[in-house]
């Protein structure tokens, strides 16, 4: 019976852990803080991922990157997208939409040269096109610091109606000529009275 009462603990302080953790957690870091040993605490997962499973829990202990952590069951997939994209705003802000335009035209681009075009940080807004799939890492720059890269995803060339990003339109389309820019100095140029 206390071997049994035993058991249900480090599992319950398994879960607890796994439930907190932003990314997998090794046997031998749960062995660690648990003062349990690699084996006790690969049994205990095994014992609590035959119980969930036998009771028809909607999440399992998955073993990936040679730690362990809670993931849905696949065939709930699409409901939990469908709850964590319920209250997600469609449209992108005019900043989301400056950024992903600049990363369009650039990439692959780096996020110091993306603030520097905007003039503004753009890291808040770079996370938000990560996480909504249009902007994704697709290398690492040769030169010092060797910065992340990035570019556009399979995913904005569907949502934007083009098959590769050379079907972008021409930048030079919207861009005024040399007498409309003067013309436009001129205008906005600020007057001193004397």
């Amino acid at each position: 019976m206390q071997e049994n009462v035993t058991i249900q603990t480090d599992a319950s302080k398994i879960e607890a852990i796994l439930m907190v953790a932003t990314e997998p957690v090794s046997s031998k870091t749960l062995s660690k803080v648990l003062n349990l040993t690699e084996d006790a605490v690969d049994e205990v997962i095994k014992s609590r991922s035959s119980f969930y499973s036998d009771n028809g829990m909607g999440f399992r202990v998955a073993k990936v990157a040679g730690g362990y952590r809670f993931e849905t069951l696949s065939d709930l997939d699409q409901i939990v997208v469908d709850f964590v994209t319920q209250d997600q705003p469609t449209k992108l802000s005019p900043a989301a939409l400056e950024t992903l335009a600049i990363v369009a035209y650039r990439q692959p681009i780096s996020r110091a040269q993306i603030s520097a075009i905007r003039g503004v940080n753009s890291d808040g807004v770079m996370k938000l096109l990560i996480q909504r799939g249009y902007v994704e890492e697709v290398g690492r720059d040769e030169g010092i610091g060797q910065a992340i890269l990035f570019g556009t995803t399979k995913l904005f060339l569907e949502k934007m109606g083009l098959n590769s990003i050379h079907d972008l339109p021409a930048l030079s389309e919207y861009i005024p000529d040399a007498t409309e820019v003067e013309a436009l100095e001129q205008i906005l140029k600020p007057t001193f009275d004397d």
